[in-house]
């Protein structure tokens, strides 16, 4: 192993919160979320990173029988760059990644479903529109569950429960995720905020302590005005936890729990915020379900609650329907 090689193994032992402390790093991906994590992160790697990554994803036989020193001359690229992408994709040295790959491949051992091309033309029948739509959907929420660290989840979910009350931040459409997930956990009896304005978000995060959680919503994960809140209630004490698809971003300086999200290529006819809010609404369930879960005997009667007191508005709703078509 060269020098160079050597001294990226040797500077990747920082922690993630920009102080000292934080949790563990999360284990290695499974095999199966390699080629998630790969779309994922590809878009933030180096052009050199990007061909060690795609070839790792689109042949995990061939390169799991290489070297390191292999692999790197297959792609054109150095040593240091195999062992950084090995480490960028979530394994902790190029050994870890080849092992992967090669459980991938035994996977795909009963053969490779074939590739499907989801651009949207401007002139596709609307029919096309609904399939491609549809595959991309169904892509997205795979990649996320393969990819999502279980035990960041877990670990998110007994925070969220046992908080004393939990601020939600996102801008835009992630606001959209942030207010599903306040509303959520409302419903079962739970203190939650989801302010929409970043003013708003940084006085509240200032009143945040230990015992208290704090969510930051940001696909990209460098979105100032939910980055700037989430600091304040890392540094109030709070526990904080980032949903984004980028887990090397500046948002997971200040999270105590990192859950990532996949999202589908972006498009002219199809932004990443569209992909990037249905992974992100998958983790929202998730972190719902989980927190109902441990919560389940206060929160089954304040669940009820809710539809009792909103039944009577539905029936009012049927009956005006009943009338029009009367």
């Amino acid at each position: 192993m060269t020098d160079e090689v050597k001294e990226t193994f040797a500077n990747a032992s920082g922690s993630r919160r920009a102080a000292g402390g934080g949790s563990a790093p999360p284990a290695p991906p499974a095999p199966a979320a390699l080629a998630a994590k790969v779309r994922t992160l590809a878009p933030s790697m180096t052009r050199s990173m990007q061909r060690v990554a795609e070839a790792v994803a689109g042949d995990p036989a061939g390169c799991a029988a290489l070297t390191v020193t292999g692999l790197a001359e297959l792609t054109g690229t150095s040593e240091a760059t195999v062992v950084r992408t090995a480490r960028l994709l979530g394994y902790p040295g190029y050994r870890d990644l080849r092992l992967a790959l090669a459980g991938l491949a035994a996977q795909q051992q009963s053969g490779r479903a074939p590739a499907i091309t989801t651009d949207i033309a401007v002139d596709d029948p609307i029919a096309d529109v609904v399939a491609k739509l549809a595959y991309d959907e169904q892509q997205t929420l795979a990649d996320t569950a393969a990819g999502l660290d279980t035990v960041q989840l877990g670990a998110a979910v007994a925070a969220l429960a046992a908080a004393r009350r939990t601020d939600v931040y996102g801008i835009g459409a992630s606001n959209l995720v942030a207010q599903d997930l306040t509303q959520k956990m409302l419903r079962i009896g739970l203190i939650a905020h989801a302010p929409g304005d970043p003013h708003l978000a940084v006085t509240n995060a200032v009143q945040l302590r230990a015992g208290d959680v704090a969510v930051a919503i940001t696909h990209s994960g460098s979105t100032g005005d939910v980055i700037e809140p989430l600091r304040v209630a890392f540094e109030r004490g709070a526990t904080t936890i980032a949903v984004t698809g980028r887990p090397d971003s500046s948002v997971t300086q200040y999270a105590d729990h990192v859950l990532t999200t996949s999202t589908a290529r972006e498009s002219e006819l199809r932004p990443a915020a569209m992909s990037s809010r249905t992974s992100q609404l998958l983790v929202v369930d998730c972190l719902f379900v989980g927190v109902a879960q441990r919560i389940y005997e206060s929160a089954a009667p304040a669940l009820a609650a809710s539809y009792e007191a909103l039944a009577h508005r539905h029936g009012a709703l049927r009956g005006v329907a009943g009338d029009r078509r009367a």
